[in-house]
């Protein structure tokens, strides 16, 4: 059996096990870290996202004349997650991140090299409840791998670096405990099945959500969203699958909200699928028509950028759970992209003649490719061809031409009509986003669908996709689990996603997004910070 030792153990290589790892070797700490993917695939599920960072305060806001406060941004925080008094930690914790984000998770990515694009993009402006009021997501000038690679850089480079056992290819399967605390965790090596185990003074699960395992996605469904759909595309990591939730409350901790989860209403299926169910998750087309399964328009209509978990609601309040998008060639040129790091080349790679292009001319390459490999993207030259081809796809005659031919007719008449004159909620809500200079590049201005210069037409199928778990091991500021009693674990810590990004839920329902990676990266350096001075006491 492989046995190591050190003074931290640190399970998971995402980006909070990095900046927890990080935070000890400041101060001269051992360190092993475990993960079971290889090493190629070091810094998780943060490597593959887009990279966008909730920030309060930011030099980009403040040349864009946007006024900002944490104390603005925590009550957004509170009523858009809807946390009320019982929900102690994650409030505490929502608190911690908005006083804090800019100095710890935003200037610190800075002076490790990390820049960001210039404008920051007003995400979840809510709906029915109240979201973000000013502009705070950042996106990374190399996606989420550029912030991966930043963090990886230093780790490899640091004085200290002889005092970190690395270690891939390892499955945790449970903690170990003596003398009343938790001292290490065994397993197995993916490879050939090799029993292994780690001994430390701290221990801390950093091994992200559970959005990768649908049984207990589908367990833990929250009754808001009825029954889970019958197709459920993954957008998480392959291994989060929760073993270390479960291994964590084994050990004492309480594991809280695996119920509110951060899914979203627009996933595809991946042409070249790396794992079960492989998804993408679109970022939808505000001019493009959001339909149910049959064809109808969903009334009130759907738009994305204002509350992405009642879309989620929404969606799975219909007949089968799934929906349509309908545009056309001129409109996905202009709008449609998707989340994440792969289908975003020109700023994944630091290319910023071709991000340019693509914002002056349309991301043709990706129109393209979406067009010829992606099994949910159709085009057609007649909306009755389209829904031919729509219903052999579904293998059923489901989608109704009428329904279809009725909702693009209504729409363009709209168009026809003077601004204060149009009814329509979608292009009032398309004219709200065009105010801020950040959302008006990539957004048509007055397209019809139907235009016969803008075809072909384009409709894509879209699924409930999985992404992020707003719930997990309780933790207190220190990052310490706690139990059903609220008292610490001994030798337990947890951050990140396994966290629920601190206090075991700190967004409640919902997150004003740009909370994920900034909360991982915040837990971790508190962690690696508090396990550090528990070690010196």
């Amino acid at each position: 059996m492989n046995q190591y030792r050190s003074d931290a153990l640190i399970i998971g290589g995402g980006l909070a096990g990095i900046a927890a790892a990080l935070e000890l070797l400041e101060r001269g700490l051992r360190v092993t870290l475990l993960d079971r993917d290889e090493e190629a695939n070091f810094g998780g599920l943060a490597r593959e996202s887009f990279g966008g960072i909730f920030v309060v305060g930011s030099d980009e806001q403040r040349r864009a004349k946007v006024r900002d406060s944490p104390e603005l941004a925590y009550q957004d925080w509170l009523g858009f997650g809807e946390l009320d008094e019982s929900d102690a930690w994650p409030r505490r914790w929502a608190e911690t991140y908005v006083h804090r984000c800019r100095d710890e998770v935003y200037r610190w990515l800075k002076e490790r090299g990390l820049r960001f694009l210039p404008l920051p993009l007003w995400a979840e402006r809510g709906d029915a409840t109240r979201g973000n009021s000013v502009p705070r997501f950042h996106l990374a000038w190399g996606t989420g791998r550029e912030i991966v690679h930043v963090l990886l850089r230093r780790l490899r480079a640091h004085p200290h670096r002889d005092r970190l056992d690395l270690r891939f290819g390892h499955r945790v399967e449970r903690l170990v405990s003596g003398g009343g605390a938790v001292t290490g965790c065994a397993g197995a090596l993916e490879a050939d099945r090799t029993p292994f185990e780690a001994f430390a003074s701290c221990v801390l699960v950093a091994t992200g959500g559970v959005g990768g395992n649908q049984e207990l996605m589908r367990r833990h469904w929250h009754p808001d969203w009825r029954q889970p759909p019958e197709v459920l595309l993954n957008g998480s990591h392959r291994y989060a699958d929760g073993r270390l939730h479960e291994a964590a409350g084994a050990a004492g901790a309480r594991v809280t909200h695996l119920d509110r989860m951060w899914n979203y209403a627009s996933g595809v299926r991946h042409p070249h699928p790396r794992k079960p169910q492989h998804g993408l998750s679109l970022v939808p087309s505000r001019s493009a028509l959001w339909l149910d399964a049959g064809g109808r328009r969903l009334d009130p209509p759907l738009v994305s950028g204002f509350d992405t978990r009642s879309l989620v609601t929404r969606v799975c309040a219909t007949e089968r759970r799934y929906s349509w998008h309908l545009l056309n060639r001129r409109i996905a040129l202009k709008e449609l992209a998707i989340s994440g790091a792969e289908f975003n080349p020109a700023i994944r790679e630091h290319r910023k003649l071709a991000f340019l292009r693509d914002i002056v001319f349309g991301n043709r390459w990706l129109v393209g490719e979406m067009t010829r490999e992606f099994p949910d993207v159709l085009t057609a030259d007649s909306p009755e061809e389209l829904v031919r081809r729509m219903n052999a796809l579904a293998g059923d005659d489901a989608v109704d031409i009428r329904s279809v031919r009725t909702a693009l007719e209504r729409y363009d008449a709209q168009i026809d009509l003077p601004p204060e004159m149009r009814a329509d909620e979608q292009l009032r809500r398309i004219e709200q986003m065009r105010a801020w200079r950040g959302d008006r590049l990539r957004l048509c201005t007055g397209q019809k669908i139907l235009d016969p210069r803008a075809l072909p037409l384009i409709a894509i199928r879209m699924f409930v996709i999985s992404r992020k778990t707003l719930g997990g091991i309780q933790t207190d500021l220190d990052c310490r689990a706690l139990d059903a009693r609220g008292e610490p674990v001994a030798g337990l810590y947890a951050a990140g996603e396994a966290a629920g990004f601190g206090g075991g839920g700190m967004h409640g329902l919902r997150a004003l997004e740009g909370t994920f990676l900034g909360g991982c990266v915040l837990t971790g350096r508190l962690a690696g910070q508090a396990i550090a001075r528990a070690l010196a006491g």
